[in-house]
């Protein structure tokens, strides 16, 4: 009978908010990209460089060998290493989107007197995505990382079978204007296959975001990107940009695979609504040309960049239609850099930028539009 997050206040902040820093965890783990790992510390290091231009990172590494190594690769590609710090902490995968907390903020004002912090954090069981077994060292993230700031943080549960049990929610899964609306999608949250929450209902699903996030409006989409693993993740399919826009990938190859469920994604955007009832704006984003590597389709998708200070990070492929998602993306950013990471390596262990990366958003003054 606790306060929930949302009645006390708080909500999940949109990405384009200011951060106070950006969160990764330094890649370790060889068989996520088996036979092309050498490359990815590379990718990491000027992650780093053009994040660390605009603000702090921070960034979870096994062992002091290893932060000396990597600061030493920083150094070695550009990286301001007065903006990075390092935290220990072993992890089973570097996909901190998905195993790391969910920041919520209060608006100024807010619960005032209230004894609670204008910063608190989500911490969501993680269970690898209802697919592999070894997550446990990721689930244990959140409560190290609310340590080490000193936040308070929820674990959200919910009933079954007379128990009470952590709800399963990954950071991929979920986009939030910051106002009030979500998109995800029912492949991810509803669908038996990886089932993350069995038991839970749409509506559970729904109070649940509404009681944590703040967000009182969800807007579902339907199926994901071929080649996802997480079997579904929005991160992939739509993202917003502002808070009445939403940008999200199309297919024009009728017969590539993801031209039907994009299709009809895109239909859902153009008749969804917004918190207060007025509809949103949509912004068609290309495909890439299929990515695959061992006979692998790969989830490679320009929606997964990233929106930090001054800065937005897009994942690029080699592909003809690089250039359109990044003039797209420039358009819609018109105050901050637009920069292309080569991700043809990285999308081999089945994400890219924005999979890997999780923001810690500063003490709100108010909402920004972009």
């Amino acid at each position: 009978m606790n306060p929930s997050p949302a009645e006390l206040g708080y909500r999940m902040p949109a990405e384009w908010e200011p951060h106070e820093a950006t969160w990764i965890a330094w890649p370790h783990q060889r068989e996520d990209w088996p036979g092309k790992f050498s490359p990815i510390p590379w990718v990491y290091t000027e992650i780093v460089r053009n994040l660390s231009r605009f603000e702090d990172v921070n960034i979870l590494i096994r062992s002091l060998g290893m932060q000396r190594r990597v600061a030493s690769q920083l150094e070695m590609g550009g990286a301001n290493l007065k903006r990075v710090r390092f935290f220990k902490a072993s992890t089973d995968r570097a996909w901190l989107r998905d195993s790391g907390p969910t920041f919520v903020v209060k608006a100024p004002g807010s619960g005032e007197g209230d004894g609670n912090p204008p910063i608190s954090l989500i911490d969501w069981k993680f269970n690898a995505w209802a697919k592999y077994d070894n997550w446990k060292r990721d689930n244990r993230l959140p409560g190290k990382m609310a340590a080490w700031l000193e936040f308070p943080r929820w674990t959200p549960r919910f009933e079954r079978d007379g128990r009470r049990q952590r709800v399963v929610m990954e950071g991929g899964a979920i986009d939030v204007n910051g106002l009030g609306s979500l998109l995800t999608t029912e492949e991810c949250l509803l669908r038996p296959v990886q089932a993350r929450n069995p038991g839970l209902s749409r509506e559970d699903l729904e109070r649940i975001l509404a009681e944590n996030l703040g967000a009182r409006n969800v807007i579902w989409l339907g199926r994901g990107i071929a080649g996802d693993d997480t079997h579904g993740h929005v991160d992939d399919l739509a993202r917003f940009v502002d808070p009445t826009t939403v940008v999200t990938v199309v297919e024009r190859r009728e017969n590539d695979p993801n031209f039907v469920p994009l299709r009809e994604n895109l239909e859902r955007l153009q008749s969804a609504r917004d918190q207060d009832g007025n509809p949103i704006k949509v912004v068609e984003l290309p495909m890439p040309a299929p990515v695959a590597f061992d006979h692998q389709w790969l989830p490679a998708s320009y929606a997964n960049f990233y929106i930090a200070n001054g800065i937005v990070l897009v994942p690029t492929f080699n592909a003809p239609a690089d250039r359109e998602a990044l003039e797209v993306l420039a358009w819609l950013f018109p105050g901050r850099e637009v920069v292309g990471i080569h991700c043809v390596d990285l999308v081999f262990g089945l994400g890219t930028l924005h999979c890997l990366s999780q923001q810690q958003p500063a003490v709100p003054s108010e909402v920004t539009a972009s």
